[in-house]
């Protein structure tokens, strides 16, 4: 009976062990699951937060934009909203601009503000980026000779209002694919030879909250901003061995003209800040982090909504652009009326 004993004792502490291993095993494999999932959800405000404290730690680091990337910063979608203020911002920092937008009145308009506020040199481009292909050959010739350190993928479309797929028209869904997602594509492949050929230079890509789920009634729109970020992030690695820093800017919502089917949204407050608060934020980030929401509260937005299952993001997204949708339509007939 002793052996038999001692062997069921034997066993017993063996499972033990085994279990105590295992144990150990899932509780490491979940704490680390736990703080990836964090860092997944709150990189936006770390990113803001280690862009503030990197100088104090690393205090040899480039400390301008122009010491960093270059000279001259290239800005499409340049004369209004989001691209206008990034513009003016790099301008404050002292980097040269050329500014490219589709109106050549407003064109000349901000680059009289610019130059009349900053002492920087500017041009401007005037092409309409919903021609597609076309453009690009006049775009490289006219940045012939311009080392473009920067170069900043602002421009985009979106619907008039929160809309249903089969209501938008043709056009103007052929002209948002081209925009939106053509026109990071063709003008990066344009500009990074030469950034490579440098070993330096910065490439950002304005996208949106809007990509983190499927978005009934802004459908299109949302899948062009998940072009975005998969380019974006696929680049970056691709140029990391160039010393070429790619950067995704993924804002909520900003009051600017794109949001003016939506009065709350035009009303702004904490969570929606004006272009000039938003790029000031945003452009505090470049070449610190390869990701952000660009402005605090935007970031945690974002990391509330990534708590959430894929189909319940889609959900709340569903109900929140029906009833902007509703609202853009409401606002619409009033001012037919008043008319």
């Amino acid at each position: 009976m002793q052996p038999v004993l001692e062997l069921s004792i034997y066993t017993l502490l063996r499972m033990a062990f085994i279990w105590q291993l295992i144990s150990a095993a899932i509780y490491i494999v979940g704490s680390l699951s736990i703080l990836a999932f964090l860092y997944d959800n709150l990189k936006s405000l770390i990113s803001i937060i280690k862009a503030v404290l990197e100088p104090f730690f690393q205090p040899q680091l480039p400390k301008t934009l122009v010491e960093k990337f270059g000279q001259w910063a290239v800005v499409t979608g340049a004369t209004d909203g989001i691209g206008k203020e990034y513009a003016r911002e790099l301008a404050r920092q002292g980097l040269n601009l050329v500014l490219i937008s589709r109106t050549k009145e407003k064109l000349i308009a901000v680059t009289n503000e610019i130059e009349s506020q900053y002492k920087v040199k500017t041009k401007w481009i005037a092409v309409d980026f919903a021609k597609g292909r076309e453009i690009y050959d006049q775009i490289e010739k006219e940045l012939a000779g311009i080392d473009v350190g920067i170069l900043v993928n602002n421009v985009g479309m979106m619907y008039e209002h929160p809309e249903t797929f089969d209501l938008v028209s043709e056009d103007l869904l052929w002209d948002l694919l081209t925009v939106n997602m053509g026109s990071v594509t063709m003008l990066t492949r344009k500009i990074v030879p030469q950034m490579i050929g440098r070993k330096k230079g910065a490439i950002v890509n304005l996208g949106s909250t809007s990509e983190l789920q499927p978005l009934p009634n802004m459908t299109v729109y949302a899948a062009s901003k998940k072009f975005i970020t998969y380019f974006s992030k696929a680049l970056e690695l691709e140029l990391a061995e160039h010393n070429i820093h790619v950067q995704l800017v993924l804002p909520g919502f900003v009051t600017t003209k794109m949001n003016a089917y939506s009065d709350r949204v035009m009303e702004g407050g904490l969570f929606f800040p004006n272009a000039y608060t938003f790029a000031r934020s945003a452009v505090f980030t470049l070449g610190k982090t390869n990701e952000t929401n660009g402005f605090w509260t935007h970031g945690i937005q974002y990391a509330f909504m990534k708590l959430a299952p894929l189909p319940i993001r889609s959900y709340l997204g569903y109900q929140l652009f029906k009833r902007l949708r509703i609202e853009a339509l409401e606002q619409k007939q009033k001012k037919l009326k008043i008319c």
